[in-house]
């Protein structure tokens, strides 16, 4: 009996090939070529029925004789090259199957595989990483990685719309230039250097000749956290605008967010089906809450926090008790936020910034920044931070700094909630973490 190992495909024209989401009944009579893994194999006796996945679904095909002897000794998950002929079928889940002629096996997986990729047996989230690249086969896990990418796409459309240039800043940096202690540092060519937790200081002075930038791309922070929406390495969406404030930038985060949504209900409604979403989180606006009212409604819920404090986890639960959905956070004490936020000029104690929040998951950190470089200078020894750190950065300011604006977006939250999930680390393809940094 032949075997359907196969040495080389060059003679296959796999380019050809269809793929499994577009077969219909228009193609009733016509000899096709499919390609993907065996998720199911039932052999009746005489015949025999295949599922077959590739990235768009599942097709079903239909063996006899010599290739169904053969199939029998193929696992499962294994890679086929399918040419047949479609024809009608009485299943339910198929509108079409191929009558298979001809099988190929491209490569044959070994077993037992260490996790299930169908998902009908269950594997804890660590084995599941472990084996990431064979549980994206899962098709709701893959289908949460084809949304990400198609968000990112209207991220991007929307910010072109509006006159944003997409930038590229460095990621190796000589400096903490923000301030923050939880850096990653490391030697560089008998240098100290550090990974960027942010591309902040580089995008203000992108404003001075570009006016509006953006900017999507990974950051790194080592913060020692171990919560369900803290990584080691996360995707951050951060743009920056001349001659706009930070009411400004809410209004476009507002648009951004809720054109976003809109449209993954209308392109995308099977996949967030897929993931129980309902469309409750479909909103035409956002409430703007400051500082100030938050504080007023937590004391009605037995939460005091007296005015400078941080909003601790549980009291941001209790605010998404009240707020549900989506809200801002809007003017916050000062000293609690970085040296280039700009303070209120009547009420130097409270910054002009604000925080997207959904629920208790902050998504979005904002503001308008402080423009003028003696007053930055300032503000950065009011800090406790060295001026000279930021000589580069400084001298930017005195070339004709225009008044600004921005903030980042925290895009695998942004992901957890458009997917529904409660844990960071399925929203990320190879997720980094204290523990985590393979593979």
């Amino acid at each position: 009996m032949k075997s359907l190992e196969s040495e080389s495909i060059q003679n296959e024209n796999t380019m050809s090939r269809i793929f499994a989401s577009s077969i219909s009944k228009d193609h009733i009579g016509q000899n096709l070529t499919l390609i993907g893994w065996i998720e199911d194999f039932r052999d009746m006796g005489k015949i025999g029925f295949i599922s077959v996945r590739d990235m768009t679904g599942n097709f079903q095909g239909v063996l006899t004789g010599e290739l169904l002897s053969t199939l029998r000794d193929v696992p499962r998950q294994s890679v086929i090259l399918v040419k047949g002929t479609i024809q009608e079928t009485k299943a339910e889940n198929f509108q079409v199957e191929v009558k298979v002629e001809k099988i190929e096996l491209l490569s044959k997986a070994t077993n037992p595989l260490p996790i299930d990729p169908t998902g009908r047996v269950k594997s804890s989230m660590d084995k599941r990483l472990d084996s990431r690249a064979l549980d994206l086969r899962n098709y709701k896990i893959s289908n949460i990685f084809k949304t990400r990418s198609y968000v990112l796409n209207l991220i991007r459309k929307f910010l072109y719309s509006r006159m944003f240039v997409e930038v590229n800043t460095p990621k190796i940096i000589g400096s903490a230039t923000e301030g923050g202690a939880d850096l990653f540092g490391f030697e560089y060519f008998s240098k100290k250097a550090y990974l960027a937790q942010s591309p902040q200081l580089y995008k203000e002075q992108l404003t001075l000749g570009l006016e509006r930038v953006f900017e999507i791309s990974s950051y790194f922070r080592a913060e020692p956290s171990h919560t369900v929406r803290h990584l080691s390495e996360f995707v951050s969406v951060d743009l920056e605008a001349a001659f706009l404030d930070y009411g400004d930038i809410m209004d476009i985060v507002q648009e951004l967010v809720i054109s976003t949504i809109n449209d993954l209900f209308v392109h995308r409604n099977k996949e967030m089906t897929l993931f129980e979403n309902k469309q409750e989180i479909l909103i035409d606006k956002i409430p703007r809450i400051t500082y100030q009212k938050c504080l007023e409604d937590l004391k009605s819920l037995g939460e005091k926090i007296e005015f400078g404090e941080d909003l601790s986890d549980p009291a941001l639960k209790k605010l998404g008790e009240i707020y549900p959905s989506f809200y801002f956070i809007t003017d916050w004490p000062t000293k609690l936020k970085p040296f280039y936020i700009l303070e209120h000029e009547k009420k130097p104690e409270l910054s002009r910034s604000f925080d997207l929040q959904y629920g208790y998951l902050e998504i979005v950190s904002g503001g308008t920044r402080e423009h003028h470089s003696e007053r930055l200078r300032n503000k950065l020894l009011e800090k406790g931070l060295d001026p000279k750190s930021f000589s580069d950065h400084l001298q930017t300011f005195e070339w004709g700094m225009p008044p600004h604006s921005g903030c980042g977006l925290g895009f695998d939250r942004l992901m957890m909630m458009i997917t529904n999930s409660t844990n960071i680390r399925e929203v990320v393809l190879y997720p980094r973490d204290t523990e985590r940094l393979s593979p």
